[in-house]
């Protein structure tokens, strides 16, 4: 290929439009992930047993022939993002073919795979999570308090949540694959666990972190809390029961609490108020008790690029939402006005961190 016939500054204008432009487009690598789970295709993938040619794909989808083109560019797509690997075989009559195999992003796509992760590309790309950022420039100029889902929805996430079952499960069962994830880490971080006699998780949803940490620590009594109408109907078993109220009000005692994925949904003065709860709760049976957060917490200057990226996403996403990814100095911060002495902080893995509070 020759040398471009532009100077550097035109170079540098066409590599500024097709940045506005990559930018633009990012809404189509979530629908061509939603396309890709409604359709079953890592599924079908997984159950072939191996890389799957676009004829073999078309016909167990029954796509008419007029969308047969359609289909192979969504999956040329998907695959120069990393969903799939374009291989060459052999097909049944030794002629070769172009296919596609899983790679480990679609494998977490198939819905046998204990961490599959599929309920939560349905929640993040449904109309109600993705609809409101349509309306960011009315948000960012309004004075009330809403957040940008209750602006736009005319109620807050949670009331939204309340009156509407089929949501709230896409919701639950989202958070509870994202739960899943946990076991991975949970693996390497035993020693967090080790001598504590009972923990609650807070915002604990249906359970789904707490029954892994009770089935990996039979001696440990596990407590689930959530508000009522979250745990209403749910059993227990000898070491794990759940318990309805308010985080914001009292949070059971026990000789250390959970929070996964809570600090973040609130700004820095709720946040405190959560913390003193906590710092109540595990300051009453005599021992030194801890709290355990897990979540993501930005570190710009340590992180590799894409994880910052991530992160940051998630941090807009919160923000719309009144609350916020956190740095480590904000979480310090929020530590200390709930009167709380020291933290440990451990990353893990991905963009998910580890943090040890203690009073």
């Amino acid at each position: 290929m020759g040398s471009s016939i532009l100077g550097p500054k035109e170079i540098e204008m066409f590599e500024g439009q097709a940045l506005l432009y990559r930018q633009c487009c990012a809404y189509i690598d979530s629908m061509c992930i939603k396309w890709c789970v409604e359709l079953n295709i890592a599924d079908i993938i997984h159950n072939h047993g191996q890389p799957i040619t676009l004829h073999h794909l078309v016909s167990t989808l029954q796509v008419p022939s007029s969308r047969v083109a359609a289909v192979r560019r969504f999956m040329r797509y998907l695959a120069h993002n990393g969903l799939f690997h374009i291989v060459r075989i052999h097909d049944e009559n030794k002629q070769e073919k172009e296919a596609y195999g899983l790679t480990i992003a679609s494998k977490l796509l198939v819905s046998s795979n204990d961490y599959c992760l599929s309920p939560m590309v349905k929640y993040a790309t449904d109309p109600v999570t993705m609809g409101p950022l349509n309306q960011l420039k009315a948000w960012i100029y309004g004075e009330d308090n809403l957040s940008l889902f209750g602006m736009a929805k005319g109620m807050e996430f949670w009331e939204f949540l309340n009156i509407n079952p089929k949501y709230l499960k896409s919701f639950n069962e989202a958070m509870a694959c994202d739960s899943k994830m946990i076991n991975l880490a949970l693996r390497s971080c035993g020693l967090v666990f080790d001598g504590l006699e009972s923990i609650v998780d807070v915002g604990g949803g249906i359970g789904t972190t707490a029954k892994i940490i009770s089935e990996a620590f039979p001696k440990l009594k596990c407590i689930v809390f959530d508000l009522p109408q979250v745990v209403e109907n749910l059993l227990g078993t000898n070491n794990l029961s759940f318990v309805g109220g308010d985080m914001f009000k009292s949070i059971p005692k026990a000789h250390a609490v959970l929070l996964k994925n809570i600090i973040h949904d609130w700004d820095e003065e709720n946040c405190v108020k959560i913390m003193r709860n906590c710092k109540d709760a595990i300051s009453s049976n005599g021992k030194r008790g801890k709290v355990i957060i897990i979540e993501s917490v930005i570190n710009e200057k340590q992180d590799k690029h894409e994880i910052t990226e991530m992160k940051l996403k998630y941090d807009i996403y919160m923000t719309c939402n009144n609350g916020a990814q956190k740095t480590e100095e904000e979480l310090k911060k929020i530590f200390i006005e709930a009167g709380f002495q020291g933290y440990k902080l451990f990353p893990i893995a991905g963009i998910v961190s580890l943090v040890e509070v203690y009073p």
